[in-house]
């Protein structure tokens, strides 16, 4: 059968510090608010406690609330939906990207690059894995803020194929300008769709982010949502003009081969 759209539901918001249960609820109600049909809904990197490294404190179990919260919503919307949060599993601390779905099924991916100019890498464990779901005929290789930053990780192989490549962030104004350029650089280099969700507002760091969050086409077109506003945008993926572009222009044909250590 050949490829369907995919509908996508980029959600940029302010976090409330550290506070799991109201994030939940405030998350709760712009989902809910949701009015066309959609596949797939995006939340921010760590949406329930915004870019803390207090993991004792903030950490929870694959049992608890917020888990059992996706899957709710998950349900709810008929949708898949995917964030991070702060997971503990066997006496470690992960950013762990849950990807939840209405049949109940969950898919996790631990955030391999972790940003060590915020301490990051001494907070918590690296992740070894790539994922790619496979979610209404798309391929989709969800990936974590920093990961951006690398791409021999995040690259199109034979053996890792996908059609969309997605990030979720807490992504500082301040690097706004590369956010924007390794966006559409990811998606122009693997042929592919690519979409980064990030938050607004200011943490109790002092972080301000800007947001800025972008679906960009497999040539590179950008539609960024507006900065420093929450925002809850729907857009329709055309698969059709994927596999058109990917006929037309083959390049991943010429791609090095490489293997991931």
């Amino acid at each position: 059968m050949p490829l369907a759209d995919l509908t996508v539901t980029l959600i940029q918001t302010e976090l409330c510090w550290e506070n799991p249960a109201e994030n939940r609820r405030i998350l709760s109600q712009k989902i809910a608010e949701i009015a066309s049909p959609t596949d797939l809904i995006v939340l921010p990197e760590m949406f329930t406690t915004g870019f803390s490294m207090q993991t004792e404190k903030l950490a929870e179990k694959m049992t608890g609330p917020t888990v059992k919260w996706l899957l709710e919503m998950a349900k709810l919307k008929n949708a898949a939906i995917c964030g991070s949060i702060i997971i503990e599993e066997e006496n470690r601390y992960y950013n762990r990207l849950l990807w939840a779905q209405p049949d109940g099924q969950l898919f996790t991916y631990d955030k391999r690059h972790l940003f060590r100019m915020a301490h990051e890498n001494g907070s918590f464990s690296a992740g070894k894995s790539k994922l790619i779901v496979h979610w209404r005929g798309w391929n989709i290789c969800p990936l974590v803020c920093y990961d951006l930053r690398f791409p021999v990780f995040s690259r199109w192989t034979k053996q890792a194929s996908y059609d969309l490549l997605l990030y979720v962030a807490n992504w500082p104004e301040k690097r706004a300008a590369a956010w924007k350029t390794l966006l559409p650089a990811r998606a122009i280099e693997n042929l592919s769709y690519c979409l980064g969700v990030n938050r607004v507002g200011k943490d109790e760091n002092g972080i301000l982010y800007s947001g800025d969050s972008v679906i960009c086409d497999p040539q590179g077109a950008t539609f960024f949502l507006p900065s420093h506003t929450e925002a809850v945008h729907t857009q329709i993926l055309s698969a059709a003009a994927l596999e058109s572009f990917r006929q037309r222009f083959p390049a991943f044909e010429d791609a090095d081969a490489f293997e991931l250590l």
